[in-house]
């Protein structure tokens, strides 16, 4: 699962090459709003972070470039986590903001992720960023609840929205970790 190619796409591990494009995405302000980190600040931290990327491939979780097949140049990142949340996270340069390109690389990821036995998929967005939210639902999953969480490392409180997928049938299950986690959680009308 190290090199897949999708209709415009190609996911495959980041190099050391891909430093630089590493650097653009994940320094951006706007990209980074809602990511779990600060803006990368120079080049030395993207080649840490590259490293947080083999340790996190390392211990289990799959990390992905997301490229145009064009070039096959990172324009963005998708990932699972080896733990029991099986989170899926993504982000993407702003300038292929709604091209469906996020959707399309989730889509892939979750096709392969049925075909080696992970039970289930798990994500949460911002309830600010409700466009992630959208990508969530494009590949099937369902909102199961919001919680509150002062968000670390920024250090502000954010209202989650807790979506999942379960890829072995059992259309019962709901991951509970959140819920039991966080004081303050909540089942949203999200038809509104």
């Amino acid at each position: 699962m190290n090199y897949i190619e999708t209709k415009r796409l190609i996911l495959r591990n980041f190099t050391e090459e891909d430093v630089n494009a590493l650097f653009t995405l994940l320094s951006d302000r706007v990209v980074n709003e809602y990511l779990p980190m600060f803006p990368l600040k120079d080049i030395e931290e993207a080649k840490k972070y590259l490293t947080y990327i083999d340790d996190y491939i390392r211990h289990g979780g799959l990390y992905y470039a997301i490229c145009l097949k064009e070039d096959n140049t990172p324009i963005g990142c998708i990932h699972v986590s080896a733990d029991d949340s099986y989170d899926l996270g993504y982000s993407i340069s702003k300038s292929f903001w709604h091209k469906g390109i996020c959707t399309e690389a989730c889509q892939t990821i979750v096709n392969r992720l049925k075909g080696v036995g992970v039970p289930y998929i798990t994500a949460t967005h911002d309830v600010n960023n409700p466009r992630s939210g959208k990508v969530m639902q494009a590949i099937g999953m369902e909102y199961k609840y919001s919680y509150e969480e002062l968000w670390q490392p920024k250090n502000f409180l954010v209202t989650f929205r807790m979506y999942q997928l379960n890829l072995d049938g059992n259309k019962g299950r709901t991951y509970k970790k959140y819920w039991d986690k966080y004081p303050v959680h909540f089942i949203e009308d999200t038809s509104l």
